[in-house]
């Protein structure tokens, strides 16, 4: 699976906890379409189906360490 972006996956999240943070707040029925926007992006980018798996899966990929860069080839 390809790994987004930790700044990218970052921005996502936050926008998109922020976003369902405003809507709750508001009490509105009918998510947003930039709400559903960012579900189905963060779903894509996680590689999963669902919004709930996609938010456990982007704060995990966040959390863990970034992978070592790639031995330099020798001269």
């Amino acid at each position: 699976m390809l790994m987004p972006l930790p700044a990218t996956l970052q921005r996502l999240l936050t926008e998109y906890e922020s976003l369902l943070e405003q809507e709750t707040s508001t009490a509105a029925t009918v998510p947003s379409q930039r709400l559903r926007d960012l579900a189905y992006t963060l779903c894509v980018s996680t590689g999963e189906r669902e919004i709930t798996d996609a938010l456990t899966t982007a704060r995990s990929l966040l959390a863990a360490p970034p992978p070592p860069p790639p031995p330099r080839p020798s001269p």
